[in-house]
């Protein structure tokens, strides 16, 4: 088991986002927004290194503790988180043949100290 916390507070990437127009065309495209590219790389300084990226399967349990009691989206945490670890290299990819679950995650609330505590486990081969 690989387990490792990020001492930041969660940022969900969908929830930060910003709409640009494309000069060439004139269409509306979408982008993480400058809070949200700036907590992703703050982010990678707490994600080991040095591993060979993860291209089994595994679950991946992530505990976000947030500074407020105010409702998130647990589902938009994790796609952030998830998007992170591939970005860090930890993970080779998030599809669904690498990432198999979510299960134990949860947000939690913690004023004074906001971070994601992550824990990711081999997942045997069912037959």
């Amino acid at each position: 088991m690989l387990s490792f916390t990020i001492p930041l507070t969660p940022i969900s990437k969908k929830n930060s986002q910003q709409i640009l127009i494309n000069k060439a065309t004139g269409r509306p495209f979408i982008m993480p927004s400058k809070r949200y590219k700036e907590y992703e790389q703050d982010a990678m300084h707490f994600i080991p290194k040095g591993c060979e990226a993860i291209d089994y399967p595994v679950n991946i349990r992530c505990k976000f503790y947030m500074p407020t009691k105010r409702r998130v989206d647990l589902t938009n945490l994790l796609e952030a988180i998830d998007d992170i670890m591939v970005k860090a290299g930890i993970l080779q990819d998030d599809h669904s043949g690498i990432v198999v679950g979510h299960d134990g995650s949860r947000v939690l609330y913690d004023k004074n100290r906001p971070r994601t505590e992550v824990e990711i486990e081999i997942i045997k081969e069912e037959v």
